[in-house]
């Protein structure tokens, strides 16, 4: 076998195609696999919504007086507004703003406001504001164009206090300096109201991309978040009114009775009882499996993807959003928030939520205030005397470290000026910051001392007992860090019933990523879980699998009641596991694909979609459809890698290996650096037999995405068919710093030692893998002839 040959064979994944994104769609699903709408009472609420039209605030007002008080000057009643001396917070009388060498003004004229910045081709000009929105801590602006898009400002209005920084503007990106090339450009598709902002800030929001013009037709029935944004649509419940006249509603009559498409009922005959031994309200009766309030404030407070236009209030999420689960870079592996997730997933995860709080419990739904100060928001359920003293909080009452969210909501900054409490309510662990590196809320306050100070502390205060309460982060901090030894815990969390369903699926999530030679059989187990998330990991996971083991663990799916599950599991089993369903779920798996087809056109201004065409077009064997899909990509987002490594793939795997280096080479000049696109690129010039040139490319992926140990991996062996193994151990045992327990590593490792007859390192590296894999009998044996103790 040649070099080059040897080499390849030892390299898994040199491509890796971007997985197929299921975005779903309200068409092509029969009423009879549709939940029973957690609006109250089987499939009547969805009938009705289906029928009933938005009829605007104006006439809720008639008979919600009180509730359409406490709304007005709300942040939902603000979300977004016309731009008028009376809406606009920002100084706009000629003041300016240097950023990345552009000095943008703001001015008005004959009553228009106008931001003199750079725009999509860098020049400098005039943009006209449409739109403000939000109100505080920021405000940004909305600038229209020809083509329906609305464009959010990454200059943005300070709204706080002078005295607490603000009235001033700033960058939202102020550590970088982005300019009209970059991906993070107010004009890009990042910074793009339609898609990605303007679903939860307006009522009945439609955002009508049309691909073939690539133009934006997007409609809404009210300017702000209105009344039928959480209550739904509302000329049934209207009707209903205007028939029985003013007065209260019969208490016994159903929501579907009184034409409402939503039904918030489940808090109705509910108590809450303080338990006296504990200090602690329990709810009276239990709460049920689903949350109506939560799910109805979820789709615009959880970090999620939207798959179909024209969500109906009061549908599960899962009807027509996918949610993240408690994943590495969004969530640190203690669960609490790293990147901008909202609250839902945090929620999800607290002894709140579990003991049947909702969102309405500590904020009015109508103002959004907190329903009350302080802690006394808290001592709704949490009996002062036991929580709100000295003995339980260990501060001087009345100081900041006396309150409640100083301790379990911490705060993270975001958008520069938005501190946001972890909605997790979590007790403190700085046990965990000392080990993973998480952050430590007593330090936060205490500056200047170490998380080792806050844990000795806690050691005086409540004995080292508080060390060993069960949590999942050891797991998902194996997990992150690749060590074998995470995958039994990963999967007694993913089974345990009794655990949050998000913490549940994360934990299946890291099982399937990591060890997906032990996922099959927790998947097959969990197919059937009662918990939607967990189902929905499931279906997330089945991609891991062998094409037989797809179809059996995941076929069920394809009828799942949710349907984003419906259409994760069918972009799994698509193509070839499709051979090995039955002929029901064969059936039911075409369903999937044409609602999947559907959904991508809807997204169809996300780059994202056009590569899932192209997969869905190489699973039928059209792969000049698939090619066709993949170039518009790099035409329409020329800054989307994933659409010129899966089309190099396709092209390698046609025979043209040559015209692949073309695409990777057009991938580098659209963002140079790219350690994915140089490690792909090295593989690519290595089969071509130029082994210097793929030994100089590799080394460039490793040295800039140490992160992914596959790129130190493929440079070591590419060095090593160099016979360069000094080098190659040297970039193995640095690899093995930041992964300590990759296989994948450590066998190279010893195969490089063998290969350059250095008995002492290969003992190392054998010591080392029987502690990854224990008992393997070709590892013990090597052992034995290596005289490894």
């Amino acid at each position: 076998m040649p070099d080059s040959a040897r080499l390849m064979s030892r390299i898994r994944g040199a491509f890796v195609g971007a997985a197929l994104v299921a975005v779903l769609t309200a068409t092509g699903c029969s009423s009879s696999r549709e939940p029973a709408s957690v609006a109250g009472g089987g499939t009547a609420p969805a009938m009705l919504a289906a029928s009933a039209t938005y009829v605007g605030r104006g006439r809720c007002v008639t008979c919600h007086q009180e509730e359409n008080a406490r709304y007005q000057g709300s942040h939902h009643d603000l979300a977004m507004q016309e731009a008028t001396p009376a809406t606009v917070l920002g100084d706009f009388s000629d003041a300016t703003f240097s950023y990345a060498g552009t000095v943008s003004r703001f001015t008005t004229r004959d009553g228009k406001y106008i931001v003199t910045t750079d725009g999509p081709d860098g020049r400098v000009r005039d943009f006209e504001v449409a739109y403000v929105f939000g109100v505080y801590p920021l405000q940004q602006y909305l600038i229209g164009f020809p083509d329906g898009r609305y464009q959010a400002l990454s200059i943005a209005w300070d709204a706080r206090p002078k005295a607490q920084g603000g009235q001033r503007w700033y960058h939202l990106y102020p550590d970088e300096k982005v300019t009209h090339t970059d991906v993070l450009h107010w004009t890009r598709f990042s910074q793009n109201w339609n898609a990605q902002c303007a679903t939860c800030h307006s009522t009945n929001l439609r955002k009508a991309y049309d691909r073939a013009t690539d133009t934006y037709k997007t409609t809404w029935s009210e300017l702000d978040v209105s009344c039928e944004s959480c209550h739904g649509p509302a000329s049934a419940h209207v009707a209903w009114a205007e028939r029985h006249g003013p007065g209260k509603a019969d208490p016994s009559l159903s929501a579907t009775d009184l034409g409402l498409t939503v039904s918030l009922r489940e808090r109705r005959g509910a108590t809450w009882t303080m338990q006296g031994t504990r200090g602690i309200a329990a709810r009276t009766p239990a709460p049920g499996a689903t949350r109506a309030e939560v799910e109805i404030c979820a789709p615009c407070h959880a970090r999620r993807a939207e798959r179909v236009d024209a969500h109906v209030p009061g549908q599960p999420l899962l009807m027509s959003y996918r949610p993240t689960f408690l994943s590495a870079g969004l969530y640190r592996p203690d669960g609490q928030m790293e990147d901008e997730v909202y609250n839902y997933g945090s929620f999800l995860q607290s002894r709140m939520h579990a003991a049947g709080v909702t969102c309405s419990d500590c904020h009015d739904p109508h103002s959004l205030k907190q329903k009350g100060e302080g802690n006394g928001v808290c001592a709704q359920c949490h009996l002062p005397t036991t929580f709100d003293v000295r003995s339980h909080h260990g501060h001087e009452p009345g100081t900041p470290g006396a309150s409640c969210v100083a301790c379990h909501m911490p705060t993270v900054t975001y958008m520069g000026v938005d501190a946001r409490h972890d909605h997790s309510f979590r007790v403190p662990r700085p046990d965990f910051s000392e080990r993973f590196g998480t952050p430590d809320t007593c330090t936060s306050c205490h500056k200047g001392k170490t998380p080792a100070w806050a844990a000795a502390a806690l050691d005086r205060w409540r004995t080292p007992a508080w060390r060993q309460r069960p949590h999942f982060a050891p797991a998902f901090a194996a997990a992150a860090q690749g060590r074998v030894d995470a995958a039994g815990p990963l999967r007694a969390i993913a089974s345990d019933a009794t655990q949050p369903a998000i913490t549940r699926a994360t934990a299946l999530e890291w099982l399937s990523a990591t060890a997906p030679e032990q996922a099959e059989q927790a998947l097959d187990a969990l197919a059937r879980d009662p918990q939607p998330l967990v189902r929905l990991s499931v279906a997330q996971g089945l991609s891991r699998l062998e094409p037989a083991a797809r179809a059996r663990v995941g076929g069920a799916l394809l009828e799942d009641p949710m349907r984003v599950i419906r259409l994760d599991a069918a972009s799994a089993l698509a193509g070839e596991p499709a051979q090995w369903l039955p002929a029901g779920q064969r059936a039911a798996l075409e369903r999937a694909m044409a609602d999947l087809r559907t959904s991508e056109v809807f997204n169809g201004d996300r780059p994202e979609s056009y590569v899932n065409l192209a997969l869905m077009e190489e699973r039928r064997g059209n792969v000049a459809g698939a090619i066709a899909e993949y170039e518009a990509a790099t035409r329409y987002a020329p800054w989307f890698l994933p659409a010129y490594v899966n089309l190099a793939e396709l092209q390698r795997q046609g025979g043209d290996e040559v015209k692949a280096e073309a695409t990777l080479r057009r991938a580098l000049v659209a963002v140079p650096g790219d350690p994915g696109v140089l490690y792909a690129l090295g593989l690519s010039v290595y089969r071509q037999q130029r082994a210097l040139e793929a030994v100089d490319l590799l080394k460039q992926a490793a040295a800039r995405g140490p992160e992914v140990p596959r790129y130190p991996f493929a440079y070591a062996l590419a060095l090593e068919s160099q016979r360069k193994y000094d080098e190659a151990l040297a970039v193995i045992d640095a690899a093995l710093v930041r992964h300590p327990d990759n296989r994948d590593l450590l066998d190279a490792g010893l195969g490089i030692a063998q290969k350059a007859s250095d008995v002492n390192r290969a003992r190392g590296y054998v010591r080392r893998l029987l502690l990854v894999v224990p008992g393997d009998p070709a590892l013990v044996q090597l052992a034995r002839t290596l005289g490894v103790r």
